[in-house]
């Protein structure tokens, strides 16, 4: 028996009819999962006085839950077709060239720093004892990767209100084994990326924008608006659920240099030397045809490891999440400007009470929060404040870890008076530490809620 070309068109036809098959059944799982959302999911009950507010969290609808059934029906599982498309459209967003999507914001800031470290950086590279040039009122993973590669973190006092660098200590931090400057844009408010951007040309530092909180900020550099976290060297973003967009857990590490993003992949990818996607062989065509270290000649690229690396990668179901968060992203953004407006108006008058924050020079902000510090002498505190606003249901935070140096992280740091330095006092990142706190702005409030927390905090200043 010989097939004919009426058996290879029997064949095709059997093809097709399953692929239509398939693509019914994909259809009519997605439209259950969308109809057990509309049912479980889209109703809500209105905000009533004492309902409790928090201060951040998802917000989603269908199209989230379409995308994800649609990545979990192909059971890829790892990173795959969403993971791809979710990398070129957040950068395109960026006006970035590179994108890298990872597991999580603080994995994005443990790469970005890593990618630094690698020796094929010649004497730019970060190797142990050099000095990083950061802040301690800040969350601690923008830190932690200084620390747990050996690297020295050198701390400077932050600015009031906006609680970013202060700028004055740059020079005076400087030393001959300083290789870097990480910070983040506190609450989504920038921190002064002219002169610091200013100040690692000069001195030719790395400079990591830890972006995790600032999404959608702009800055105005050169004359031009950027996105902030593509100024720098290397940006990071984190895509954890109270953040700008969710994919529940993620991050991205994101860059303009070819170099760099190749180097966020391969510790990204178990530190490998090989680039190829996953689920792909030999792109290059160079397989196995090149000579590494001292393994033999034509050693199998795949297999060729070229720094001490991690398995961060994010799976193909939180991709297709955040593929439908990044078209919600210019209104999510939009409606963190409105909110944080909205108090600003609304407690303009109780700044006898309140440092209360502004937007950066040059910025146009992508708020994260709103934060306020307790003025000393206002005879309130900010426990009793706190403690107010908790118990009548509205969720607040601490500006992370207000003094970091002061965590038991630092016990043993702080007895040795080893791994670290400070520069000056840091008066304003203890004043925060004890007097700051901040409650939410994200879009899933509504001008109800807004309204009923600006009451909350004009009734306790009254009192």
């Amino acid at each position: 028996h010989h097939d004919g070309p009426a058996t290879h068109s029997l064949h095709s036809i059997g093809e097709l009819m399953d692929h239509d098959q398939n693509s019914k059944l994909r259809a009519e799982a997605i439209a259950a999962a969308v109809s057990y959302y509309r049912a479980h999911h889209a109703s809500k009950e209105p905000f009533r006085p004492g309902d409790r507010i928090p201060y951040a969290g998802r917000v989603f609808d269908e199209a989230e839950i379409a995308n994800l059934v649609d990545a979990s029906l192909d059971f890829w599982l790892t990173a795959g077709r969403y993971a791809e498309r979710f990398e070129k459209e957040f950068a395109a967003f960026l006006g970035s060239s590179h994108c890298s999507l990872v597991n999580s914001g603080s994995s994005a800031n443990l790469l970005a720093f890593m990618a630094l470290t690698s020796p094929s950086l010649g004497e730019r590279r970060i190797s142990m004892g050099d000095e990083v040039i950061t802040v301690a009122a800040g969350f601690p993973t923008t830190v932690s990767p200084i620390i747990q590669f050996g690297a020295v973190p050198v701390f400077v006092d932050v600015e009031l209100p906006s609680g970013n660098i202060d700028c004055r200590y740059l020079d005076e931090a400087l030393t001959s084994r300083t290789k870097a400057v990480m910070l983040a844009h506190t609450l989504g408010n920038p921190f002064d990326l002219g002169k610091v951007k200013s100040f690692c040309d000069r001195h030719n530092l790395w400079l990591i924008e830890d972006n995790c909180d600032a999404l959608g900020s702009r800055y105005k550099f050169d004359g031009q608006w950027h996105y902030t976290g593509t100024i720098g060297h290397l940006g990071t973003s984190s895509f954890y659920p109270p953040h700008h967009m969710t994919m529940g857990e993620g991050g991205a590490v994101y860059t303009n240099d070819p170099q760099l993003k190749r180097l966020v992949d391969s510790f990204r990818d178990w530190g490998r030397d090989c680039w190829c996607p996953s689920g792909h062989d030999n792109t290059c065509g160079r397989r196995f045809s090149q000579q590494f270290g001292e393994l033999p000649l034509g050693y199998d690229h795949k297999y060729v490891y070229s720094h001490f690396g991690y398995n961060l990668k994010v799976t193909d179901m939180q991709a297709a999440i955040g593929c439908a968060q990044l078209v919600k992203l210019p209104t999510f953004i939009e409606s963190r400007k409105n909110n944080w407006r909205q108090f600003r108006e609304g407690l303009a008058d109780l700044e006898e009470i309140f440092v209360l924050p502004e937007a950066a020079s040059n910025s146009d902000p992508s708020w994260f929060g709103f934060l306020m510090t307790v003025r000393v002498g206002s005879g309130l505190t900010r426990d009793r404040i706190v403690s107010h606003l908790e118990k009548n249901g509205v969720q607040t935070r601490m500006l992370f870890a207000g003094n970091l140096i002061k965590h038991p992280c630092f016990d043993e740091m702080r007895v040795s008076r080893e791994g670290y330095r400070v520069v000056g006092d840091l008066v304003n990142t203890d004043r925060i530490m004890r007097d700051s706190f901040w409650i939410g702005v994200y879009p899933g409030m509504t001008e109800k809620m807004i309204s009923y927390m600006i009451d909350v905090l004009w009734k306790l200043a009254k009192s």
